[in-house]
This record gives C-alpha cells, sequence and structure tokens, in this order.
C-alpha cells in the first residue's frame, strides 16, 4: 500500500495545526485536515525557548506554527502561537466557539436550580451556550415536551437527544460541525457517553451513576480535543458539581435571557438597578427563574465585597533595591520588618541629646 508523502523539511515553510492535549512541557499537536499530504497528522511538540522567555504558552485549541520536525518519530517544536480570539481558564481552552451545557432528563434527575447556575456560568464566557438533554429514552413524551416548553421560557431551545438508542446524535454532529465546543455539565450526565458516540474510536472511558447519591462518577481528569469525522473538535471537560460564579451584581443581569429581553423593551427607573427592591423596576416579577436570580445576586454581592477588601497588588509590593530591572518582592508586615539603620542612628542621636 503506498503511502502518503511527508516533508523533510519545514524549517522554512512551517505547518500549521491545533493544539488537542497538553501534558507537562510537552503538547500533541494535529496538523489541519486540509493539508494534502499530512492533514490530520498528530505530532507530539515542545516549545522553542524564545516563547518560554516571553512567557508565551499553548493551551488546549490553540492555533500553533511547528516547525523541525522528525516525521519518523512524530515529533516537532513550536515556533508560534497565533493571536487567540476566545480564551477560558477553566477549563483551560482556547478559541472555543460554543459552549454545550449537557444535562439528563433522569438519572441523575434535573435540578432546576443547579441547570440554571450552570447556565449563568456559561453565559458569563461570552460564547455561544446551546443545552442538550441526554437520555431521553428515560421519561415519556409528555415530560419531554414539558421540560422543552420550560426551557424555553427561559431563553433556550434545547436538543433532545438519547445516546442509549441513537435519537437525535446525528443531528447534533451536523450542528457541532467547523467549531471548537466545550462539553460541560452535572458528573454522570453522559457526556463522555455522547462523545463516544460523536467520536466511534475516541473510547472515553464512562462510569454509571452512584446509586446513593444519585450522582455521577468523574471519569474525565484532563482536557483534550477530539477530532469529529465532520471536522468539529469537542473538548470533553472533568465534570464538576456546583460551579462557581464569579460576576458582579451588575454584570449578573447580562446573563439571564429573560433580563435581557424584559430590558430590551423597558428600562428601569435607576441605571444601576440591581432588581432586588428598588422602585419602578421591570426586571422584579413572577418569571420562574426570578428567585434563582436573587439568590445569585447575594452571591455576587458577597463576591464584590470580597474583592473590594482584598489589598491592592500595589500596595502589597515593593521595588527590590540593587536590581537593573524592576523586579518586586511581597512587602513584609510591620512586625517582621528589620530596621533600618537611619533609624537606629537617628534614635540614638535623640536618646544622647535627652542624656545632655
Amino acid at each position: 500500500m503506498q503511502q502518503n508523502p511527508t516533508p523533510t523539511d519545514t524549517s522554512s515553510n512551517p505547518l500549521v495545526g491545533t493544539v488537542i492535549a497538553v501534558q507537562a512541557n510537552f503538547c500533541q499537536v494535529q496538523i489541519d485536515l486540509d493539508h494534502p499530504t499530512v492533514g490530520g497528522k498528530l505530532i507530539l511538540c515542545t516549545r522553542r525557548a524564545r516563547l518560554q522567555k516571553i512567557g508565551v504558552s499553548a493551551i488546549v485549541g490553540d492555533r500553533v506554527k511547528i516547525s523541525e520536525i522528525d516525521w519518523q518519530g512524530l515529533k516537532g517544536v513550536v515556533i508560534d502561537v497565533f493571536p487567540r480570539h476566545s480564551l477560558l481558564d477553566r477549563p483551560p481552552v482556547a478559541n472555543a466557539d460554543r459552549i454545550l451545557l449537557v444535562f439528563a432528563l433522569a438519572e441523575p434527575a434535573l435540578d432546576p436550580f443547579l441547570l440554571s447556575k450552570f447556565l449563568v456560568k456559561a453565559e458569563s464566557t461570552g460564547l455561544q451556550v446551546s443545552l442538550c438533554l441526554n437520555k431521553s429514552d428515560l421519561v415519556t413524551d409528555d415530560e419531554r415536551v414539558e421540560w422543552c416548553a420550560r426551557l424555553a421560557e427561559w431563553g433556550y431551545q434545547p436538543i433532545v437527544i438519547s445516546v442509549e438508542n441513537g435519537m437525535g446524535v446525528q443531528e447534533l454532529q451536523v450542528e457541532l460541525d467547523r467549531q471548537i465546543t466545550i462539553f460541560a455539565g452535572h458528573s454522570g450526565v453522559g457526556k463522555s457517553s455522547l462523545t463516544n458516540a460523536l467520536i466511534p474510536d475516541s473510547n472515553i472511558r464512562v462510569a454509571t451513576v452512584s446509586g446513593k447519591l444519585s450522582r455521577g462518577r468523574h471519569t474525565t481528569r484532563h482536557v483534550q480535543l477530539f477530532t469529529m469525522p465532520t471536522g468539529g473538535l469537542i473538548a470533553d471537560t472533568p465534570g464538576f458539581n456546583q460551579p462557581d460564579l464569579t460576576c458582579t451584581p451588575m454584570e449578573l443581569s447580562r446573563y439571564f435571557p429573560e433580563i435581557r429581553q424584559l430590558l430590551a423593551t423597558a428600562h428601569c427607573q435607576f441605571t444601576d438597578c440591581t432588581h432586588r427592591d428598588e422602585p419602578n423596576c421591570v426586571v422584579r416579577g413572577e418569571w420562574e427563574r426570578y428567585p434563582h436570580y436573587l439568590e445569585f445576586l447575594a452571591d455576587a454581592i458577597a463576591w464584590e465585597q470580597q474583592l473590594q477588601s482584598q489589598p491592592k497588588l500595589e500596595n502589597s509590593l515593593k521595588q527590590k533595591s540593587g536590581t537593573g530591572k524592576k523586579k518586586f518582592e511581597p512587602k513584609l508586615d510591620s512586625k517582621y520588618r528589620q530596621i533600618s539603620r537611619h533609624t537606629i542612628l537617628q534614635a540614638l542621636e535623640e536618646l544622647s541629646e535627652d542624656l545632655d
């Protein structure tokens, strides 16, 4: 069988690819699929020393240039990292286009408050947010219709699937084409099983739901991109049970589609309205997720107060003396500081004057 030719020298014509996994000081780069000879090949890479010196790192999802490739060992060097159009810190993924929240209609049961918290966290990323409801085979048709109607009032059109019988999986695969999509959601809802269904050769480990806690067991331990047959990339992230909401009260209202819709047609009396107890507020009302908003608002106020109580960075650092470059070190508490020689001499002079 004749193999496709591979270039022997990439120093003058570096290749472009996407970082699909990172471990320690190495990253695995997949060369772009549209390359005529080596598209789709995986290269184990290190970073060029220049990038390390200027603090440029490569994370999952980064678009990079690679050179100095050893085609027999499939090893190379990352020589440049392209600018990112998006960046998430938890999980660390660059250039993602969409967050797909995966929840189960049963086993574990769908918790509206937890789903609301995940949706707010997803909205805070600034990425496109989609909602996928798995395990539809475990509920009745009426229950599926009821949940879809309920979530439509929240501002979302969920994609209903069943990995068990394949319902809706192919349609979801088409929708995720040519994008980097981050899977997120409660543990045990079927994220890894869905990835295996979309990419049969991914072979991600899955586990059953805990019978005592009705909660999923964590099976994904690190972030990795998997390539779908249609070309899209999926990040199966480690599952977590309680996402942390880190936003200010003014930011929080932007993460509720219901509030955005209400403010599109009317305005509150105060521009800094928190939609809690201010007069002439157009948001406060009987919509379903308003109690969720109030609870998240209390958390946001506490988080903002905690930020304001922390000392500013410039007040907690001092410039090191005797260095040519600007280097800073933490300031010591006054009780740990050594008394300067000038202060000691001044105190001795004052004592001598008093004795005279």
